[in-house]
């Protein structure tokens, strides 16, 4: 008999995130489709899963918000008492771009809300079912802005390089559990995320910053990476950071 399982995708209503729920649908995983308030976007990624013959559920919450993540959950669990979520994907982020000597202490907070403290609130949630059942994968979603730096970033930066700190520190808790815990840092990536951004003009700046394949990064390019991190074939890959940014670092 064949065991379901079930990967949350924080952020999945579009760009990599949608990316990442369409492809480990396509691996078997029946998908909970997690956004904030962008419902038709979310239904549109649903419909695409299921016309390809997936399984996906939407499951709408605000990440930076740890009551509303716990009644989801709970909801969930009510729901389905002999299951747990096997794979969880940290992708949700938000960009808020400044130049430190301007940027609002909202600005700072926001950023970190949701790129990072949605982590822990996410992840302390579903790890007791991996711990219970000894299997489990958990990538959390970096960024080359976590690795080197980039002016107007201090807020996207803290929160994704530490990212980085908390992939590897939870991996080493992790491990005797059967549980791995892995990073991925895309660099520049054609999504809305992107476009919302200080480095943002046009396709020229790929150019400009001698970006080596002279391209930006696809979405479902990260998604293929995040796929193999979750399947059996990476059972002893644990709290590595893997970058995917075409050369550029």
């Amino acid at each position: 008999m064949t065991v379901k399982r079930y990967a949350l995708v924080t952020g999945a209503s579009r760009g990599i995130g949608r990316a990442i729920a369409i492809e480990l649908a396509k691996d078997g995983c029946a998908v909970l489709l997690n956004y904030k308030s962008n419902h038709a976007a979310a239904e549109e990624a649903k419909r695409l899963i299921e016309e390809a013959g997936g399984e996906a559920e939407l499951m709408p919450f605000d990440v930076s918000q740890p009551d509303a993540i716990n009644a989801a959950l709970d909801k969930w669990f009510a729901a389905h008492p002999d299951d747990y979520i096997d794979v969880l994907v940290n992708n949700a982020g938000i960009v808020d771009d400044e130049i430190m000597l301007l940027m609002e202490p909202d600005q700072w907070h926001r950023v970190i809300d949701v790129n990072l403290n949605g982590f822990f609130y996410c992840t302390r949630r579903v790890i007791e079912g991996m711990v219970e059942n000894h299997h489990g994968r958990i990538v959390n979603i970096s960024s080359i802005s976590g690795q080197t730096g980039f002016p107007g970033k201090v807020n996207y930066a803290a929160a994704k390089s530490a990212m980085i700190g908390v992939t590897k520190a939870l991996a080493t808790e992790l491990a005797p559990k059967a549980v791995t815990v892995n990073a991925v840092a895309p660099g520049l990536t054609d999504t809305d995320i992107f476009k919302q951004s200080i480095e943002y003009t046009d396709s020229r700046f790929v150019d400009v910053k001698n970006y080596p394949m002279r391209r930006l990064c696809k979405p479902e390019e990260v998604a293929y990476l995040v796929s193999f991190l979750c399947s059996n074939r990476a059972d002893y890959i644990s709290g590595q950071v893997i970058g995917i940014n075409g050369a550029a670092l």
